[in-house]
């Protein structure tokens, strides 16, 4: 069962997308980075704003590629979800944390790659989730027009 997202559902997916993130990457970040908790929850503000519009955005131009091209959510296209959405965030993010860090962009881009490391399989697991649990909400629902 397949119903098109409104930009509400959009907007509700992107948010906890990145509530969930930051609750578990920046204690860790801080950690790993031995930074403190403050700026480095700054930097994931920053980084969570880009990424939530980025969100939306791709996730739309993907789910109408999707419809073009027929294609099921299998873990392969998953995986292609996950690799090109990622990849996108690597070209928005880098000049970001380089100058909130006051690092080289070569550093930000190391940074960002250890940010990958945690977000892909984060990705693939959190979409798994949020689409099954969507699709048992939708389930749920009574269709239009019945009582």
């Amino acid at each position: 069962m397949t119903t098109d997202k409104t930009l509400r559902e959009r907007i509700f997916h992107a948010v906890l997308y990145e509530v969930c993130a930051m609750a578990l990457l920046v204690p860790l970040g801080s950690r790993l980075l031995d930074t403190g908790l403050g700026h480095v929850g700054v930097l994931a503000l920053l980084m969570s704003g880009i990424a939530m519009s980025w969100n939306m955005l791709f996730g739309a131009l993907f789910e109408r590629l999707e419809r073009r091209t027929g294609w099921q959510r299998t873990p392969l296209v998953r995986c292609q979800h996950a690799i090109a959405f990622e990849g996108g965030l690597v070209f928005l993010c880098v000049p970001v944390a380089a100058w909130w860090m006051a690092i080289s962009y070569w550093q930000a881009f190391l940074l960002d790659v250890g940010i990958l490391l945690f977000f892909l399989p984060y990705t693939y697991v959190f979409n798994w989730c949020y689409d099954h649990a969507r699709t048992r909400l939708l389930a749920r629902r009574p269709a239009c027009g019945q009582p």
